[in-house]
C-alpha cells in the first residue's frame, strides 16, 4: 500500500517555509452535528510511522496514532455548528473550521497544505490545496486522523443525548437506519436543516400540519 510521505512538506521548507500545518476536514457528508477540522505541524524528526488517510485505518490504529501525533506536534482540532452550516453552506462552514483550527495553533503556521481543491478564502498566509492529500502528505494525513478520532468521539456522545439514529455506528452519515429513524423519529435539534433529507422531512411534517 502506497503511503503518503514528507515530500510536500519538504518543497514547502525549501523555498523557506518552517511552520508547514496540514489541515482537514470530517463531517460534509453527514446529516448532523458539526464539521470538525484538524492542523497539524509535524516535526520533521519525529513523524509518527504509518500515518495515512484516516479512512484507511482502523479505529485502533487512528488512536494510538493520534496519541502519537499528540504527544510528538504542533495540532489544534476546531469545529463549525449546525448553525453555521445552515447558515453559510457545508463548504463554507468547513472552510471556517480549517481556519479555526490553523488559528489555535500553539506555533503560528508559515505555510498550509489543505486537503481538497479549493483553499479557504480567509486564509492570510501562503496555501497548497492538495486533491487527496490526506493520501498523499503525512501532515495532511495526521490532521484527518485528529479530525475523524474527535469527530467521531462527538457523534458517540450526542448519541446518548439523542437515542434511535445509531449515531455511535454511522457518525451521521446517512446510511439506512439513520434515515428511517429519521423518518420515524423526525429531525434532532443537531439535524442539519440545509441537508436535503432533513429539508424534506421537516416540508413534509409543514404540510401534513396544515
Amino acid at each position: 500500500m502506497e503511503l503518503p510521505d514528507y515530500s510536500f512538506e519538504l518543497a514547502a521548507r525549501a523555498l523557506g517555509f518552517r511552520a508547514v500545518a496540514g489541515v482537514d476536514e470530517v463531517g460534509r457528508g453527514p446529516l448532523c452535528g458539526p464539521v470538525v477540522a484538524a492542523a497539524v505541524i509535524l516535526d520533521p524528526a519525529r513523524i509518527p510511522e504509518g500515518l495515512n488517510d484516516s479512512k484507511k485505518l482502523s479505529h485502533k490504529r487512528r488512536m494510538a496514532l493520534e496519541a502519537a501525533i499528540k504527544a510528538d506536534a504542533v495540532w489544534c482540532v476546531a469545529e463549525a455548528s449546525v448553525a453555521e452550516i445552515d447558515q453559510i453552506n457545508i463548504v463554507q462552514a468547513s472552510h471556517l473550521a480549517m481556519c479555526r483550527a490553523l488559528a489555535g495553533l500553539a506555533r503560528k503556521a508559515d505555510h498550509v497544505l489543505v486537503d481538497g481543491n479549493l483553499l479557504p478564502k480567509a486564509l492570510a498566509i501562503p496555501a497548497q490545496a492538495i486533491v487527496r492529500g490526506d493520501a498523499r502528505s503525512v501532515t495532511i494525513a495526521a490532521a484527518s486522523i485528529l479530525a475523524k478520532e474527535a469527530r467521531d468521539r462527538m457523534m458517540v456522545d450526542l448519541a446518548q443525548q439523542y437515542p434511535g439514529y445509531g449515531w455511535e455506528r454511522n457518525a451521521g452519515y446517512p446510511t439506512k437506519d439513520h434515515l428511517q429513524a429519521l423518518l420515524d423519529l423526525g429531525p434532532t435539534p443537531v439535524h442539519r436543516r440545509s441537508f436535503r433529507p432533513v429539508h424534506n422531512i421537516l416540508c413534509q411534517d409543514i404540510s401534513l400540519s396544515r
